[in-house]
């Protein structure tokens, strides 16, 4: 059956970079969009980066120019490179998968803390 498995959190100074990645394994029927949310806490999960098919990517605004979401469907990974971290970005990260019939995958979240 289909996992995600993400790696790459841990405790990070504002300011430093952190690198997630998201394996995924099993019968998945073709990827459509692979994305980066996160639940900060005592908030609601929101979205931080999606990356479609084609390649095209979008960032919530608190991340642009800061985040990177890539994929390499060779591997069937995604990756997000996160630069200048700050304290507001301390969160569970999730990794999600939607294949062409439009079923989500979810991973079980990484911890990503950001200290002042």
């Amino acid at each position: 059956q289909v996992q995600l498995v993400e790696s790459g959190g841990g405790l990070v100074q504002a300011g430093g970079s952190l690198r997630l990645s998201c394996a995924a394994s099993g019968s998945i029927f073709s990827i459509s969009t692979m994305a980066w949310y996160r639940q900060p806490p005592g908030k609601q999960r929101e979205l931080v980066a999606r990356i479609t098919s084609g390649g095209s990517v979008n960032y919530a605004d608190s991340v642009k120019d800061r985040f990177t979401i890539s994929r390499d469907d060779a591997k069937t990974t995604v990756s997000l490179q996160m630069n200048s971290l700050k304290p507001e970005d301390t969160a569970v990260y999730y990794c999600n998968v939607v294949n062409r019939w439009y079923t989500p995958y979810w991973g079980q979240g990484t911890q990503v803390t950001v200290s002042s």
